[in-house]
């Protein structure tokens, strides 16, 4: 049997770190964001070519894109113009639990993955503080992650994650291109719908 090959130094995979009760109550908490603030379909910068996931944020700020302004983070929503809802308790819990960071996060990215979505390689690099971690929680079907290195590149690794594994991104590969390469479809029964969701927490000024 094949060993595994190590993950780049600064990213630590936590497999199952949330049990089926703790994942229902999430996915509950996420409902009642979207619910505030509704899934959209951003665009990619220049080219306004839809991306496959459909997004949200919750937090101070939130990530968005579109093919005039490009990547930023924003204090409302795109479409409504309405401030993002607050960052529930149980997410602000597992940044504590999981960040290995004094500071509380700003910005919870909500993507949601159906049977055919994908997302590229691509580094986060639109915040102030690099010195903060990335923290990548996964709910519904499993994914194949693929993690190189800070250069578009460099060598890459692929990882599959069930739903209630948690990525963090930090340290020296907290540049890290990563992205998702496929869905496998029917290998959760968490969401409604099938699909994945990924949260992404992040702190995105400086102290």
């Amino acid at each position: 049997m094949p060993v595994p090959k190590p993950l780049p130094p600064g990213i630590r995979h936590l497999p199952f770190h949330l049990d089926g009760a703790r994942q229902r109550q999430l996915v509950e908490a996420i409902r009642a964001v979207v619910a505030e603030a509704p899934l959209f379909t951003p665009a990619m910068p220049k080219t306004g070519k839809a991306m496959s996931v459909r997004m949200t944020n919750c937090g101070a700020l939130g990530w968005v894109t579109d093919k005039d302004r490009g990547y930023r983070y924003q204090p409302d929503h795109p479409v409504t113009g309405r401030p993002w809802p607050a960052i529930p308790a149980i997410l602000a819990d597992i940044w504590r639990e999981t960040a290995q960071y004094d500071l509380e996060p700003e910005a919870c990215l909500i993507n949601h993955y159906d049977a055919g979505a994908r997302m590229g390689l691509h580094q986060d690099r639109d915040e102030q503080d690099f010195a903060a971690p990335v923290v990548s929680i996964s709910l519904g079907d499993d994914c194949l992650f693929r993690v190189g290195g800070p250069k578009r590149g460099d060598p890459t690794m692929s990882l599959r994650l069930a739903s209630g594994d948690i990525v963090v991104i930090g340290g020296e590969s907290r540049l890290a291109f990563h992205g998702v390469d496929r869905i496998y479809p029917g290998t959760s029964v968490l969401l409604k719908r099938q699909g994945r969701i990924n949260l992404t927490l992040r702190r995105v000024t400086r102290a």
